[in-house]
């Protein structure tokens, strides 16, 4: 409803007095549902106990206990500085977030001798420092939405965040082996015992240099030049900023050796692109790019080798895993066992094999937690990944300025386009990759990265959901970054 159609009404029934009433039901509603997820996160705990242990310790319920503190102490950020922003965010991360942590628990017992795993602590081993990095990832998050106040100030910093990303991707494509690689692919920095993995927080900053970008130039690369098949494409001119993303992602593909990072990078490009332009024709020539690209480095790998070996290499294992069931292919063909093994409902929390999967607490965490909750298990937990894009594409929808559009789509894409990667790696859709599982594997740069993300999508939900102020002030109008609307997007409030 437009502020033109309000009827009079007395100050108590006022639309911002109104909205205020909203947002609390809808912070309550938050702590409600975030209640709920500690509750589930804390009856899993008990189960992998009761399967592994076959009896239930004490003190199982610590670790959940521990996270609904940590979540609780951002849902009271969340209440004072976005009081707006979506209700359902919060609740599904901190499920997915508290399942992570409790299956690394269950990795360590799975690790540790049957003498030891009674006497294992809750915060030990790797689901004990999960729980710190979780600390960590989400004191960050919440200093986040401490200094962005407005989503559009990002729009000022555009080409220094954009510049940024550009050298957290070329770091470690540009370090030796030894500093840099870890399973063939050159993700990583590495010093002494600590390693970091930069491009989680590129991608950041390069998908708010592509929003800044895209705004100023939408209106150049929505010009078609011919029609083909009932689809416009654009002038030839045109495609020069996609061709220079392209080649950076072969970049990445060749000499980082990964292509999940690589279809992150050049993926988010062109779907923002197709968000800001609404041209089809940009989605088709971005497939047929980034594939083309595919497929050229793969028969560079087969005739020349070189950086393009290991590519080669990937494929080949994607080709036909159990051709070599016991060395190359061997990860790729004991995570299809284990998810074959957990079956429809699985062997139950506790019940499975962790241990025996390479990678299970990283890359194939997937698959470990596939064994024991099954087919349906592994469906419920993507239809939370689901509802997390989805909720980032309703703020899209609803903000009233170019430039939080393009962001909040964007970030959306890029956290489905990263579940998407690291699923169709482990299942045997798509080579593997080196991408993480969001909020469910070990490791601090793309828990703290993807906590990054959502806090911008709270922020960029929170400007869409406050009501319109009659006096012109910030929800009303842009206090900074593009005014411009796309497509004669509606200045309504849109409360979902």
């Amino acid at each position: 409803m437009t502020a033109a159609a309000v009827p009079a009404a007395s100050p108590a029934s006022t639309g911002e007095e109104s909205g205020v009433r909203l947002a609390r039901s809808r912070r309550n509603a938050e702590l409600s549902l975030l209640l709920l997820a500690m509750v589930l996160v804390a009856a899993y705990a008990a189960m992998i106990e009761a399967k592994a242990l076959d009896t239930i310790t004490p003190d199982f319920w610590i670790p959940a206990a521990a996270l609904g503190l940590v979540f609780l102490g951002l849902h009271l950020v969340i209440r004072w500085l976005a009081p707006y922003a979506d209700p359902a965010l919060l609740p599904a991360v901190a499920l997915l977030n508290g399942i992570g942590v409790g299956f690394l628990r269950r990795y360590d017992l799975a690790k540790a001798t049957p003498a030891e795993r009674e006497d294992l602590a809750v915060f030990a081993g790797t689901g004990g420092r999960q729980l710190a990095w979780t600390l960590a990832a989400v004191v960050l998050a919440a200093a986040l939405l401490a200094i962005l106040r407005d989503h559009r100030s990002l729009s000022r910093y555009a080409y220094t965040l954009g510049l940024a990303g550009i050298v957290l991707v070329m770091i470690p494509a540009v370090l030796p082996s030894r500093f840099s690689e870890i399973n063939g692919a050159k993700l990583w920095i590495k010093f002494g015992g600590f390693s970091i993995q930069p491009g989680e927080f590129a991608k950041l900053a390069l998908l708010t240099f592509f929003a800044y970008y895209l705004v100023r130039k939408r209106e150049v690369l929505s010009l078609a030049s011919r029609r083909v098949l009932g689809i416009d494409f654009p002038r030839g001119r045109d495609l020069g900023p996609v061709l220079v993303v392209w080649l950076v992602s072969l970049l990445v593909l060749i000499f980082e050796k990964d292509l999940g990072t690589s279809l992150l990078y050049f993926g988010m490009f062109v779907v923002t692109l197709y968000i800001a332009t609404e041209r089809v024709s940009w989605l088709l020539i971005g497939l047929i790019l980034f594939f083309g690209g595919a497929y050229l480095a793969y028969v560079l790998g087969s005739t020349v080798g070189g950086p393009f070996a290991n590519f080669y290499d990937r494929a080949q294992i994607w080709l036909d895993p159990f051709a070599e069931p016991y060395d190359r292919g061997y990860q790729l063909v004991q995570g299809l066992l284990t998810l074959g093994t957990g079956g429809l409902f699985g062997a139950g929390p506790g019940g499975g094999q962790p241990a025996l999967l390479p990678e299970v607490q990283t890359d194939f965490i997937f698959a470990g937690i596939g064994e024991e909750i099954g087919l349906f298990g592994l469906s419920a937990l993507l239809v939370i990944y689901l509802l997390i894009v989805e909720r980032g594409l309703r703020a899209a929808l609803a903000v009233r300025d170019s430039f939080g559009k393009l962001l909040a789509g964007g970030l959306a894409f890029t956290l489905g386009l990263q579940v998407f990667v690291i699923v169709g790696g482990i299942s045997k859709l798509i080579p593997l990759t080196g991408q993480t599982t969001p909020f469910l594997s070990a490791g601090g740069s793309s828990l703290m990265a993807n906590w990054l993300l959502i806090a911008l999508l709270l922020r960029v939900s929170d400007g869409a959901r406050r009501p319109v102020t009659g006096g012109g002030g910030p929800a009303a109008r842009p206090a900074g970054g593009p005014p411009e609307q796309l497509h004669g997007a509606p200045t309504e409030v849109i409360r979902p």
